[in-house]
């Protein structure tokens, strides 16, 4: 099989990468459709996972009442804002490493199916901890009012991997070959069988990923401790990232005040989980109300000064 040859900061032999051919890592809805084709499948995935909650949504207020439903969209609203957010991350990853647009698709497929079975875990845990341990949320609302400051404090986002700690953590520990092996995630080379960059790559993400949800879940168990309700808001978030990154990976540089917004968000929902773990509760529906306010904002103020 014919080997894509990969070079990047992360090129474990350090060649010149002016003398190497460079794979497409354009939009990966333009893949083998054609770009007009593989945006509208992409638009057309992405509208099905959101009209698919949405359902699921209404289904479970009809079941189990308005509260219930209020609950899952505030969760879902911030999973998915959540995941916009961290979509940026993932295009940066398939830069640095040099991954062809063909095989995007199947990292991300594996990145998503890790993720979900991650996330179960730590919910899971999460909800078994809360019940045991009230003081546990005091945790949580630092960790969220600690992002939001973050997300303010930061003049930029840092666009160079090459010293980000997961990216050298998985460097250093996965013995690499310096090229793609078609989409395969282990090869041969001299008689050892060694990882190729997608492997590598793959690791990155699912690691990126637990440090997302070091944020998200948090996030969800401040509006709402019920464990069901956390995973299938997280869930119906994460399904739909492939067909979402394929829609606006080359765009998301226009959301200029989407970050932002999801700062102001994280700092509302740990301000909400002080007050609830001292009596003052504020109910899901304000918290849905602002949760979508704060991010319709973030994109609507994003959009008008891309128009100007």
């Amino acid at each position: 099989m014919e080997r894509t040859s990969y070079q990047s900061c992360a090129d474990v032999n350090n060649v010149d990468n002016a003398s190497q051919p460079t794979p497409s890592v354009s939009n990966p809805a333009e893949n083998v459709q054609g770009p007009e084709n593989g945006s509208m499948s992409s638009v057309r995935n992405v509208a099905l996972c959101v009209c698919t909650a949405v359902a699921f949504g209404v289904g479970l207020g009809l079941k189990d009442g308005i509260g219930k439903a209020s609950e899952f969209f505030a969760g879902y609203l911030l999973e998915q804002s959540l995941s916009v957010d961290n979509l940026f991350v993932f295009v940066l990853i398939f830069k640095y490493f040099k991954v062809p647009i063909m095989y995007q698709s199947r990292v991300l497929s594996y990145g998503i199916a890790g993720a979900v079975i991650f996330r179960l875990s730590v919910i899971l845990l999460g909800t078994a901890t809360l019940q045991r341990f009230e003081a546990v949320n005091l945790l949580l609302a630092i960790i969220l009012l600690y992002t939001s400051y973050k997300m303010f404090a930061s003049e930029e986002e840092d666009t160079d991997l090459s010293n980000n700690f997961v990216v050298k953590t998985c460097q250093k520990f996965i013995p690499v070959t310096p090229d793609y092996d078609g989409n395969r995630f282990i090869t041969i080379e001299d008689g050892v069988w060694k990882a190729t960059p997608l492997l590598l790559t793959v690791a990155v993400i699912e690691l990126s990923d637990i440090a997302f949800a070091v944020d998200s879940i948090p996030a969800v168990f401040g509006v709402t401790r019920d464990p069901f309700i956390v995973f299938s808001s997280n869930f119906f978030a994460i399904i739909g990232l492939r067909s979402l990154y394929a829609l606006i990976s080359e765009s998301m540089s226009d959301l200029e005040y989407l970050q932002p917004a999801i700062g102001v968000v994280l700092g509302f929902i740990g301000c909400k989980m002080v007050l609830d773990f001292f009596g003052y509760h504020v109910s899901t529906e304000v918290s849905l109300g602002f949760v979508a306010t704060s991010l319709s904002a973030g994109v609507l103020l994003s959009l008008m000064k891309k128009s100007d």
